[in-house]
Formats: C-alpha cells, sequence, structure tokens
C-alpha cells in the first residue's frame, strides 16, 4: 500500500480494533445487573467472559481458511458485521439472546483478532511495529475507558440502554472499513503462487506451539482477572465502583506499552527487559492481594503493576506474530493457530477461577494459580527470544 493510502487504513484499523475488547470488558461492571436481570447464578455470569474464548479456539483456523478464499479485507468486514448483530441481540433480556449475542461477538471479535495483525504486516511491511503500537494501543485504550464507561452509566441509565450505547462504536468501525475493500484483495494463492507447495505447517513446527502457549497463558491471565478482579477487591472491603475504577486503571495502566514494547523488541537485551517486566507485573504484583490490607494505595499500585505485565504481554504476543514470520500468510497461520488452541486455554480461566472460589470461600488458591501460570508464560517468553523465525 502506498503511504498516501495508510493514514486510513490506520484509522481504520483502529476503529476496528477498539471492538475488539470493548464488548467483553464492559462486562464485568455490568454482571450484578445482568445476573439480576437474568436470574443468572454467579458461576454462570463468567460464561459471558468464556463464550468468545471458547469461540475464538474454534473459530480462529476457519477464519484463516476464509481469508484465504475471500481476502483479508472482506473476511474482516463480513464478519464483524456478527458483532454488531450480538452487540444488539444482548440488549434482548433473555438468557438466549444474551448467550447467542455473546456468541456472535465472539466470531466478529476473532475475525479481528487473527487478521488485523496479517494486514498491517500486508498493508504496512516497513512500518509494521508502528501499525502493531497503534492496533494495540487502540484496543487496550478503549477497553479500558469502556470498562469505566460502564460502571459509570450502569448507575444513571438502565443496562439495556447501556450496552446499546456502548455498541455504537463497533457500527462506526463497520463504515469506517467500507473504503478497504475497493482495494484488491490479496489471499494466500494469489500473492505466494509457491507457497502451498513449500510452506511447512506452523502447526508440526515448534515455536509455533511456543508462541501459541504464550498467547493462551497471557489471555487466560488477562482475562481472569478483568472477570474476577472486582471480587478479589471486594474481599478487601472496596466498594464496587471503587473496583471497577481500580480494573479501569489495571487496563490503561498497560496503555504505554503500546509503543514501549515494539521500540524495545529489536534492542540488544529488549525482550529480556520486557519479559522481567511482565514477571514483575504478572507473576509477583498479584501476590499483593494475599496480603490483609484495605489500604486503597497499595491495592492500586498491584493494580497498576498488573496492568504493566498485561501490556507487556499482549504486545509481546502480537509482536512474536508480525516478528517470528517472513510473510501475511505466516502471520495469519500462526495467529490463528495461536488463537485457536490458545484461547480455548484462556477460556478455562474465568470459569476454573470462579469455581474454586465458589468452592473455598477464598481467593487466596486462585491468586496463587495465576501467579504460577503467569510464571510458565515468562518462561515461555525466554524460549521463544531464543528461537529464530517460523520456516518456510
Amino acid at each position: 500500500m502506498s503511504r498516501s493510502k495508510q493514514p486510513w487504513f490506520l484509522v481504520s484499523m483502529m476503529l476496528i480494533a477498539a471492538n475488539l475488547r470493548l464488548p467483553i470488558t464492559i462486562i464485568p461492571p455490568l454482571l450484578p445487573k445482568i445476573e439480576h436481570a437474568l436470574a443468572l447464578p454467579s458461576a454462570m455470569g463468567g460464561l459471558l467472559t468464556s463464550i468468545p474464548l471458547v469461540t475464538f479456539a474454534i473459530f480462529s483456523p476457519i477464519i484463516v481458511k476464509l481469508a484465504q478464499r475471500w481476502g483479508n479485507s472482506w473476511t474482516v468486514f463480513s464478519l464483524f458485521l456478527l458483532l454488531i448483530i450480538g452487540s444488539y441481540l444482548r440488549l434482548i433480556p433473555t438468557v438466549a439472546a444474551v448467550f447467542c449475542g455473546t456468541f456472535l461477538i465472539g466470531i466478529g471479535v476473532d475475525s479481528g483478532n487473527v487478521l488485523i495483525p496479517a494486514l498491517i504486516k500486508e498493508n504496512m511491511p516497513d512500518r509494521v511495529n508502528v501499525g502493531t503500537g497503534l492496533y494495540t494501543l487502540a484496543m487496550l485504550l478503549i477497553g479500558a475507558l469502556g470498562t469505566a464507561a460502564a460502571g459509570f452509566l450502569i448507575g444513571q441509565i438502565s443496562l439495556q440502554a447501556t450496552l446499546g450505547w456502548l455498541s455504537v462504536l463497533s457500527i462506526v468501525a463497520a463504515l469506517a472499513w467500507i473504503p478497504n475493500l475497493r482495494r484488491p484483495t490479496t489471499t494466500t494463492t494469489t500473492n505466494h503462487p509457491q507457497s502451498q507447495t513449500h510452506y511447512q505447517s506452523v502447526w508440526h513446527q515448534p515455536l509455533g506451539w511456543l508462541i501459541t502457549l504464550f498467547f493462551g497463558l497471557q489471555a487466560l491471565v488477562y482475562y481472569s482477572f478483568v472477570t474476577w478482579l472486582p471480587g478479589m477487591l471486594s474481599a478487601h472491603d472496596i466498594p464496587a465502583l471503587t473496583a471497577s475504577n481500580l480494573l479501569t486503571i489495571l487496563q490503561i495502566s498497560g496503555l504505554p506499552l503500546s509503543f514501549l514494547v515494539p521500540f524495545l523488541f529489536n534492542k540488544r537485551h529488549g525482550v529480556s527487559w520486557l519479559i522481567a517486566l511482565m514477571t514483575l507485573g504478572y507473576v509477583i504484583a498479584p501476590l499483593g492481594f494475599l496480603l490483609p490490607t484495605h489500604d486503597l494505595s497499595w491495592l492500586t499500585l498491584c493494580s497498576l503493576t498488573i496492568g504493566v505485565g498485561a501490556g507487556v504481554a499482549f504486545n509481546l504476543a502480537v509482536l512474536f506474530f508480525t516478528e517470528k514470520t517472513t510473510n501475511p500468510i505466516q502471520t495469519a497461520a500462526v495467529s490463528g493457530m495461536a488463537q485457536s488452541a490458545g484461547y480455548l486455554l484462556a477460556a478455562i480461566g474465568p470459569l476454573l477461577f470462579g469455581y474454586l472460589q465458589s468452592r473455598l470461600g477464598t481467593w487466596l488458591p486462585v491468586i496463587s494459580l495465576l501467579a504460577l501460570f503467569a510464571a510458565l508464560l515468562s518462561l515461555t517468553g525466554v524460549l521463544i527470544q531464543r528461537h529464530g523465525l517460523i520456516a518456510e
């Protein structure tokens, strides 16, 4: 793509990216209202976070195949329309409508998750780090602001109105994406006629599985915190609104990493420093919630540091897609693999930890397990760092 066309691609890409976490991150502050309106037990509430993750696991390889047939841009647009339909289907106050809408949202979100990194590599081959940084910035920023907005709006207007207003951005994003459909589509066969003969499946390569494990572990830890952080804070007698604000702080604190991680990635010892920072945020900081304290400043510091770890982990995962591959075909394949098997692992988190807490009546085993999974995440990052590129 010429430099003159890149600004519009960036704007529309960022609008799509803004909707890749928003429909999920607005749910935790709304969970009490949703559970009350639908007469759902608390353990079932975790499904509203887990359903999209299971959807990602199922549909990621399918989306890669669809992109090979339709082209990346058309695939993103077509499936993103399902996200819009699902968002407004959730306004209907029935269990079937809310869960079906959440399922459709998962498909729409997954199309962007899988294909946007490949589109960045395809349309901005000389500025991949810039595109990746803006992609993750938009996703994390709007996801965080959405959490805050949901917590505020639910105290002012109805549940249906809150969901409806927070879904308007998805319509704007779909309209902004339309000009990208006029450009020639790129597929595996048209761009790389030799690739089907010589291309080695990423599913058969150890590095592909390491990237998948890394992505799955960071998603498991992140979505578990997004779902249950308010519950963890309630054990410290933190009011619901304050807990919602701390969850927003957790998400916003990762925003600077959208640029710091791409900047450091190719620097000498840069990835090592990033993994150390991720370990501080994801392994050590959560243990601060085990202290029997009601000190808001301490709990805020823990939440902020966890957010920094989350920012490092997610940006590293996306950069592994683009920097450990040599062409957009591999990028889409690795992204699809990681988000298929990886999100299957991640989907276990919110349900498992909600079950453990409800059975044992304490967050101690949950926080301990999260720290253990995060330690494994750091080890996986070290192993990926020592590998070369995905083989062609």
